[in-house]
């Protein structure tokens, strides 16, 4: 389960399927995730079983970066993107997103953020 880090309109995710090969069993800081919409905001522009795509921008298990330090944050978090431009679906990040993210390749989601950690 996942808690949405923008204003896209949903509240929690649940995961469905990890971008990259068949057997994958996680997922990682920066990754894509494909998703169901489980609670929702009243007036958002997605509805209760809708399937979206996510990036993972906060994990709670640690990852170990090139330096030697770790990171891990308090929740599971994720920004809902467009299937097709890769561009966040809200115009607000909430909270910290990890560097990776931007590494990932989704810059925009890191600009957005007011905290890059």
């Amino acid at each position: 389960m996942l808690v949405v880090a923008d204003n896209s309109g949903a509240k929690q995710l649940q995961v469905i399927h990890i971008y990259g090969g068949s057997k994958r069993s996680f997922g990682y800081l920066g990754e894509t995730l494909k998703c169901i919409v489980k609670k929702v905001l009243p007036h958002g522009q997605f509805k209760k079983g809708d399937m979206v795509k996510v990036v993972l921008v906060r994990a709670k298990k640690e990852h170990k970066r090139a330096d030697g330090t770790y990171i891990r944050f308090g929740e599971n978090a994720g920004v809902v993107i467009d299937e097709k431009t890769k561009d966040p679906m809200g115009t607000r990040i909430f909270g910290p997103v990890a560097r990776e993210v931007k590494d990932a390749g989704f810059a925009k989601i890191a600009s957005l953020a007011k905290n890059v950690v």
